[in-house]
């Protein structure tokens, strides 16, 4: 992808990697988004480059996106674009900042899928845990949920992270920020369970040790790909189609938020750096009470 970026663009990358810390996921779509914009610059009559740029460009290059592309999505581009001029000002590489008074869009809030605690509880009860491959399914379906991670940070635990007798995992979050995320009960349980009684078979298979938690049938790290795949078909046993891992994140919020949990302790465990990502789950809660009594109230239908 760098291929596709020129100079300036490829800086601002160097230094979201480098010098920011920003996860992989972000490096590589900001890169798709720079040199998407700067194919579009191209394509300009007469063709532009980054510091020939004007505002007006990337106001037409924003009304293009808009036919056919999520507003989400349109902001992350345009967020891409404008941290960049931002940097390049910085850096003197352009004596002004075109996109400095372009506002960001703002993207359609849409509620997260949330399962319900008798689906959930269905869901985990129902997986067998008869072989290791299956122990270890039923534990990375029992941390996802019990801990609310991230399937990036599921895939990252490392055995040292986990202080399952003091309660605790050490999780590795997005942009290198690390954080304390309670494990107790079921979840503690089937996880020690697998790391002691099921993933010393996965090891053994390996070239070379891993540190990794979860591991595939060659002893490596298990793939992101993989724990989507183990996550789909176990939805599947439960009639639920194309369950992603996040739902079950997402569920864990709204279940915690019901419970009782305060926001800001909820925002913590999941690794939220703004407090207003947490409070769609406010929003979920809500939605979920409405819907319980439109079902239940005699007189409310």
């Amino acid at each position: 992808m760098d291929n596709d970026l020129s100079g300036f663009s490829r800086n601002y990358i160097n230094y979201l990697r480098i010098e920011q810390g920003v996860s992989n996921n972000t490096i590589d779509a900001y890169s798709r988004d720079l040199a998407h914009f700067e194919k579009f610059l191209k394509s300009c009559n007469p063709p532009k480059m980054i510091n020939t740029a004007k505002r007006e460009d990337i106001v037409n290059y924003e009304k293009e996106l808009n036919p056919y592309m999520k507003a989400s999505s349109i902001k992350r581009k345009v967020s891409a674009i404008k941290g960049m001029y931002k940097f390049l000002m910085r850096e003197g590489d352009v004596k002004n900042n075109p996109a400095a008074s372009i506002p960001l869009p703002k993207p359609e809030q849409k509620l997260p899928d949330v399962l319900s605690i008798d689906k959930i509880c269905k869901l985990l009860d129902l997986m067998p845990d008869s072989t290791s491959a299956a122990l270890r399914n039923k534990a990375i379906m029992e941390v996802l949920y019990g801990c609310g991670l991230r399937v990036s940070e599921l895939c990252g635990l490392n055995l040292q992270d986990c202080a399952i007798s003091d309660g605790f995992l050490m999780v590795h979050g997005k942009g290198g920020k690390d954080r304390i995320s309670p494990i107790s009960g079921t979840a503690a349980q089937v996880l020690l369970d697998y790391i002691e009684n099921a993933r010393p078979e996965f090891d053994r298979r390996a070239k070379q040790s891993s540190s990794a938690v979860f591991l595939n049938a060659h002893g490596g790290r298990l793939s992101r790909q993989s724990v989507h795949s183990i996550v789909k078909e176990s939805g599947e046993a439960i009639h639920v189609k194309n369950l992603h891992p996040h739902t079950l994140r997402h569920s864990y919020a709204t279940h915690m938020l019901e419970g009782g949990a305060d926001l800001r302790v909820i925002q913590d465990i999941l690794g939220h750096s703004d407090i207003s990502t947490t409070q769609i789950y406010t929003h979920v809660s809500n939605s979920h009470i409405k819907e319980e009594y439109l079902a239940a109230h005699p007189r409310a239908k």
